[in-house]
């Protein structure tokens, strides 16, 4: 009796085919499942979740990745190459105006000090009225460029009467040590650094001017898929930040060992910042309107945005 290959009929060549397919699918999504692809700024989540020791014993793997500023973050949320990241209100408000597929699904407050507009310690500028006819570096859906278009407003200004030059951080710093440009509109730990370092003065803060509320942003495609490790990774995350309202020193050092940045900055940072989780209420959603409405009207934007639909209240935080 012969043994052998016996030809399977054509059909079943396919099946077979097909299940291999599927099979090799089922296990590339999800290995792709168990990581979360998470964007930073300057490490400063992740200083946090290090510090306080919630990074350990992760039942997934965190894929970082880390921007100068939230205009490149909120790209990589529009483009899909991150599943979550921590930004500010107003630029959450220019990524969803470019289109992104993305939901608000935590915020935190911040104390508004650390948002500034800032001038060489030598410098003519005094007061946002003394900035008429000069040239404010920023960066372009920062919310150091909302915080021009609402200093100028309160002074009587309108964006017209300066010359807005777009820049990233680092450049901008730059720009400001050499005179190219006469301020510079940045948050912390850009502001601290000019400060503490560069001994800028700050012509004016956003107290008074701004609620700063500070978002973790996740795609949409990442909200339907990879629950339960956003739900987890926020839960962290929040814990983190009450820790830190006690730990500034720790979370300092954990930060300068990954940054680079002085850990006296990062001290300064943390100290006067009293970053915290907060309910995503009624008062979040109309300071995010009010955002949004100052950009259609600034020209930032060229569409008036509805921002509540742009919330996820699922996630709830304990």
């Amino acid at each position: 009796m012969k043994t052998g290959w016996i030809p399977c009929p054509t059909w079943q060549r396919w099946m077979l085919a097909g299940m291999v397919a599927l099979t090799c699918h089922s296990l590339a999504w999800a290995a792709d499942a168990a990581v979360l692809r998470v964007g930073d700024q300057r490490q400063a989540n992740r200083g946090i979740l290090e510090a306080s020791g919630l990074l350990k014993n992760l039942p997934y793997r965190i894929e970082w990745s880390d921007f100068p500023a939230a205009q490149p973050l909120g790209e990589a949320l529009n483009a899909g190459a991150i599943d979550i990241g921590g930004l500010g209100d107003a630029p959450f408000i220019f990524a969803l105006a470019a289109g992104a597929k993305a939901h608000v699904v935590s915020v935190s407050q911040v104390q508004s000090d650390g948002l500034a507009i800032v001038a060489n310690v030598n410098s003519p500028v005094t007061d946002v009225a003394s900035l008429k006819g000069r040239r404010i570096a920023t960066t372009r859906g920062s919310i150091g460029h909302f915080l021009v278009l609402v200093a100028l407003q309160k002074a009587g200004l309108k964006s017209s009467d300066v010359q807005l030059v777009f820049l990233n951080p680092s450049d901008a710093k730059a720009a400001l040590s050499t005179g190219a440009v006469d301020a510079w509109s940045t948050w912390d730990p850009y502001v601290a650094i000019a400060q503490l370092h560069d001994h800028d003065k700050v012509i004016v803060n956003a107290v008074g001017l701004k609620d700063s509320y500070t978002y973790q942003a996740a795609t949409d495609d990442a909200i339907a898929h990879k629950r339960a490790l956003l739900a987890d990774f926020l839960q962290r995350l929040a814990q983190a930040q009450r820790w830190a309202l006690t730990h500034a020193d720790q979370v300092a050092q954990a930060q300068a060992r990954i940054t680079g940045l002085p850990k006296e900055v990062l001290i300064f940072v943390y100290t006067r910042a009293r970053l915290h989780p907060v309910a995503m209420d009624a008062k979040v959603i109309q300071a995010q309107q009010h955002t949004a409405d100052v950009y259609a009207n600034g020209g930032v934007i060229t569409q008036h945005l509805e921002v509540s639909s742009s919330f996820d209240t699922s996630f709830i935080l304990k």
